[in-house]
């Protein structure tokens, strides 16, 4: 079968409170990748502001704005000069007293393709998320871009195997996951190496049970109470990583994927065949008593 190739770059960064120089970062970032020869640049959750939801406050919501709005504006020039898809998580105002974590999809010619909005909202410490956003209603979807269909998640949609399953039925052919996630000051070191290869390990199985790659940005940086542990990277068809950045600096890279390589997967490890449909019903129910 003939190869589609295509080439991811994944834009690691440490924040600041400054949108402005947070949105430069990301900006010479998209045109490295570009330079690179990337087709496609996912930037991390939240990339233009400090992850706000390590506390309660109301200061942030002035960091909202609406989607499309100023930062599709700037960055959809940008994908429409360098050619390149991009994928950008945003703080979406959507009326008064209703605010989302979204991420907007920008195709190689400039166009707004549409938004996803986080589905799944933690509120655990120093990720208060649910004080600030309201979950997402647009469901489970992918977007079909010049080079190829993409599906969106957002950080805490990571965990869920539901999430990828329902996104990846959609027809995406690569899961998309810009992060924020990191290590609290003073934890356990082995606490904190575990929580790492448990996040690293629940996306790598989404690959596999999906038959399609898997790429998750991350920032670096330390921030409030804990430190991001960057480790931004690709999972290939079947878990393999094909790509892991570092911890604790920032980086641009670009990885080629095959996206053909979904269809001998997927008749080798047919688990999509094989799925029971018939028998998921309960799957709905918050937990089936017995």
């Amino acid at each position: 079968m003939q190869s589609r190739n295509v080439s991811i770059g994944l834009v690691q960064n440490s924040c600041s409170s400054d949108f402005s120089a947070n949105m430069k970062k990301a900006t010479d970032g998209i045109r490295e990748a570009a330079n690179k020869g990337a087709n496609i640049v996912c930037l991390q959750e939240l990339f233009s502001s400090l992850y706000f939801c390590d506390k309660e406050d109301y200061a942030p919501f002035q960091l909202a704005e609406p989607i499309p709005g100023k930062s599709t504006d700037m960055l959809q020039p940008l994908a429409k000069e360098l050619g390149v898809v991009i994928i950008a998580s945003l703080f979406e105002k959507r009326a008064e007293g209703v605010y989302h974590n979204t991420t907007a999809v920008i195709d190689a010619d400039g166009t707004y393709l549409g938004k996803y909005r986080k589905m799944h909202i933690p509120d655990d410490p120093a990720y208060y998320e649910k004080f600030y956003f309201t979950p997402g209603d647009l469901g489970f979807k992918s977007f079909a871009t010049k080079f190829g269909r993409l599906g969106v998640l957002i950080c805490w949609d990571q965990w869920y195997p539901e999430a990828a399953r329902l996104t990846a039925l959609t027809g995406a052919e690569i899961l998309f996951y810009p992060t924020a996630i990191g290590w609290a000051d003073g934890e356990d070191p082995k606490i904190n190496n575990m929580q790492h290869d448990a996040w690293e390990t629940i996306q790598r199985s989404h690959a596999v049970a999906n038959g399609i790659p898997v790429v998750s940005v991350n920032r670096v940086g330390h921030e409030g109470n804990q430190t991001f542990w960057g480790g931004s990277f690709i999972a290939g068809n079947q878990g393999e990583i094909l790509f892991k950045a570092s911890h604790d600096k920032e980086e641009v890279n670009v990885v080629t994927v095959d996206l053909a390589r979904a269809n001998s997967t997927r008749i080798h490890w047919p688990f999509l065949r094989d799925r029971r449909i018939d028998a998921y019903s309960d799957i709905t129910k918050r937990f089936i008593d017995n």
